[in-house]
């Protein structure tokens, strides 16, 4: 297995297995050093045995291991950044429930760079031609312990509100059946607000299901019905989220991030004035930053390329449409309960609903998403396909864009075009599609 735009990812012991698991443990001690590591995973049944494994692969080169069991991807990263020691996170993030997937943060919580990355994939296949001849034996096998990682994460979260009370606010949260069944509703009960959470009673295989970031169908009517001022649905390892309004309307990343955008600029807190997305962002948020005086960097589709960029420029917001948003001063990772933290603590400061920031924030141009299965790697799709692609963007315009790129964690081709017009957009997206399918 190779690593895509977030970590490696497959059907757990059938792609993933536990072989390589092991292997991947111990080319990261190999690579990041054998000290003091810790493991997080979601709920997913197939969590322990990977997670073992790793702590195995980890533990045969003489590290140090902690196992926390369920926790966010951005708790681990969180025990990362504090204790400035490498981690890793067992999960697939929002697909179905028999995938998996492994991905690591260097110490500080900071996710692998291109470089570090194909040092790592060197290491796996040294790993399994040869365990190596100096391997660690008697006193210097490592360990494996139970850890918490949780209560420091949830006091963290707590804090993000400078002593502030979500008291008054009426919250619902779909908890997708995965990592953040248990931090989510405790942090928001804890800040005072009143809380009715769905799909938090995971078991084993039904993170995902029908729930989630996802799925939001089920939290738009929730929030409708209970008369709730907010509603958050979070994806299954928890550094996603999505928010719905008082009306039952969803509210996505780019939204979430020109909210977010305005408010930091309007208390000072926006550095630079710039703030960081992806390709994939919709063309109204870039267009709504210009007229409010904020610069936008582009960068390809990942948060670890966005988290990168900010790092770069020394920017604390960034994140993408899918519902990762980055806040810099607080996480080296898209996390969502915290952006749902923040969302709400603005509600509450600013007395507006969400709906009203988010039409103030930006507008929505129609944009038209297609997913093509494929069975072979595309990795130069849209080099085969710049004459279609040309003749798309000719017809669109300025007020247009067209975007045909892989999949960095499915066998998928993405196609994505915008436009003022939706049936517009729908026609030249279905072009395209038949374009990528004749490819083969």
């Amino acid at each position: 297995m190779r690593f895509g735009t977030d970590g490696v990812r497959g059907v757990a012991n059938a792609q993933l297995t536990p072989e390589f698991a092991l292997a991947l443990g111990r080319a990261s001690a190999r690579v990041l050093g054998a000290g003091r590591w810790g493991i997080g995973a979601d709920t997913r049944r197939s969590g322990p045995l990977l997670a073992a494994a790793v702590a195995a692969g980890l533990a045969a080169e003489g590290a140090e291991v902690e196992d926390f069991g369920v926790l966010p991807t951005p708790g681990t990263a969180f025990w990362s950044q504090t204790t400035d020691c490498p981690a890793v996170m067992v999960s697939a993030s929002h697909n179905p429930f028999a995938d998996n997937g492994l991905k690591l943060f260097a110490p500080g919580g900071l996710k692998l760079s291109d470089a570090v990355q194909a040092e790592l994939e060197a290491a796996i296949d040294d790993v399994r031609r040869d365990v190596g001849d100096a391997v660690p034996t008697g006193a210097q096998i490592g360990t494996v312990r139970s850890g918490d990682a949780t209560s420091a994460y949830v006091e963290h979260l707590l804090a993000t509100t400078e002593g502030r009370s979500l008291s008054g606010l009426r919250v619902v949260l779909d908890c997708a059946n995965g990592a953040a069944s248990r931090v989510g509703p405790t942090v928001f009960e804890r800040l005072g607000a009143t809380v009715i959470a769905r799909f938090d009673d995971p078991d084993g295989v039904n993170i995902n299901e029908g729930c989630g970031s996802t799925h939001p169908e089920h939290l738009q009517r929730v929030v409708v019905e209970q008369g709730a001022d907010v509603g958050f649905a979070f994806d299954g390892d928890a550094d996603r989220m999505l928010a719905v309004d008082a009306g039952g309307r969803l509210v996505d990343g780019d939204q979430l991030m020109a909210i977010a955008a305005l408010d930091l600029r309007e208390r000072g807190r926006l550095a630079h004035d710039t703030v960081v997305v992806t390709v994939m962002t919709n063309l109204g948020f870039r267009l709504g930053m210009e007229a409010a005086g904020v610069r936008v960097v582009e960068t390809q589709v990942g948060d670890r390329y966005v988290l990168e960029a900010m790092e770069a420029g020394g920017f604390v917001l960034g994140g993408e449409q899918s519902g990762h948003v980055i806040h810099r001063d607080a996480a080296t990772t898209g996390d969502g309960v915290l952006s749902a933290v923040r969302t709400a603590d603005l509600l509450c400061r600013s007395g507006r609903g969400l709906a009203e920031l988010a039409d103030a924030a930006m507008v929505r141009l129609p944009q038209v998403l297609r997913n093509v299965r494929i069975d072979a790697p595309m990795p130069d799709v849209a080099d085969r396909l710049a004459e279609p692609i040309a003749e798309a963007r000719a017809q669109l315009g300025e007020r247009g864009r067209v975007l045909i790129r892989p999949s960095g964690t499915e066998p998928l081709v993405r196609v994505m075009v915008e436009a003022d017009d939706e049936d517009r957009a729908a026609a030249v997206a279905g072009r395209l599609v038949d374009a990528v399918t004749a490819l083969g």
